[in-house]
């Protein structure tokens, strides 16, 4: 019986200090492969004590199409899709060892464990966090149309259950660096093409939206100040997507002789949304019965 033959592609960019880590998790598989982004630090050097088989491509903005490269640089049955600041847990080794020998589905979801500003942050954004890394080669490639798209995998799918670990942004400079360099260029671009205009609410509601959706919805309140000051950087994100797009559409001039008087309207109907979502999350977290009928009272007042 042929055995089943794993490839890991693994994509960096001036990962010097986390390849090692990403590449000694992934050395259990029979192939590494490194698609380096024309890295000017110690990235390709490291690479090499791991595999020989590393490939130099310029630092393209959309992630995704490097990562494509490297996928059809494997030779493996299954390919096993890294970035250069993940790790393979133990128990999820033993896992994927499993699977591609027994399953017959194309490809896996595999949760993963988000290590930001020193802590595991476990709100609904950030765990688990489920990615599609895991498919049979020729079954899957990124679309190229988002830097935040999945995989896509022709055939049936399942889902892991070990999580692999992601040492996500160590530093505020990280994040900010990332955000502006990356993300935000990337959303910015999104939008544009969708053709959607933007006005100026979506200057309010962009950063307001995320906050709400990440802070309440995703009970982001649960990492404590981590969670909040993710929250907060979170709607910074949007409000720099939502001024690049601006840029992009000419700084567009929006006014009125009652411009300040919609601003206020605008504000009003959000501080009434964020009293509705304190009121709805206290009533979520107390275990005192009576507390939950009066915040629910209190969240339908006007």
């Amino acid at each position: 019986m042929k055995n089943t033959m794993l490839s890991v592609v693994v994509t960096a960019y001036n990962e010097e200090k986390k390849i090692a880590d990403c590449l000694t998790s992934a050395s259990f598989a029979d192939e590494i492969v490194v698609v380096d982004s024309s890295s000017i630090d110690g990235t390709v050097a490291i690479a090499k004590k791991y595999t020989d088989k590393i490939y130099t491509r310029p630092n393209n903005l959309m992630l995704n199409v490097n990562k494509n490269f490297g996928f059809s640089k494997a030779t493996g049955d299954w390919i096993l899709s890294l970035d250069a600041d993940e790790q393979i847990t133990p128990e999820l080794k033993d896992e994927i060892l499993s699977v591609i020998a027994n399953s017959r589905v194309c490809g896996f979801w595999i949760p993963r464990k988000n290590i930001i500003f020193g802590k595991w942050i476990q709100s609904d954004m950030w765990w688990p966090d489920y990615q599609l890394r895991l498919f049979r080669i020729g079954k899957g490639k990124f679309p190229q149309l988002h830097v935040h798209e999945y995989i896509k995998v022709e055939g049936e799918t399942a889902k892991l259950t070990k999580p692999m670990l992601h040492e996500n942004y160590a530093s505020i400079a990280q994040f900010l660096y990332k955000m502006d360099k990356i993300y935000t260029e990337n959303e910015a671009v999104r939008i544009i093409a969708s053709g959607r205009k933007l006005t100026w609410v979506d200057a309010l509601r962009f950063p307001v939206n995320d906050f709400l959706k990440t802070f309440f919805l995703q009970r982001g309140y649960r990492d404590g100040l981590h969670g909040l000051v993710l929250s907060f950087l979170q709607a910074f994100y949007m409000e720099i997507t939502y001024v690049k797009v601006w840029e992009r559409q000419g700084f567009i001039e929006e006014n009125s002789r009652h411009f300040v008087k919609d601003i206020y309207k605008e504000c009003r109907k959000i501080a009434d949304e964020f009293r509705y979502w304190f009121l709805t999350v206290l009533r979520n977290e107390t275990k005192n019965p009576f507390k939950r009928i009066v915040y629910k009272i209190l969240s339908k007042l006007p």
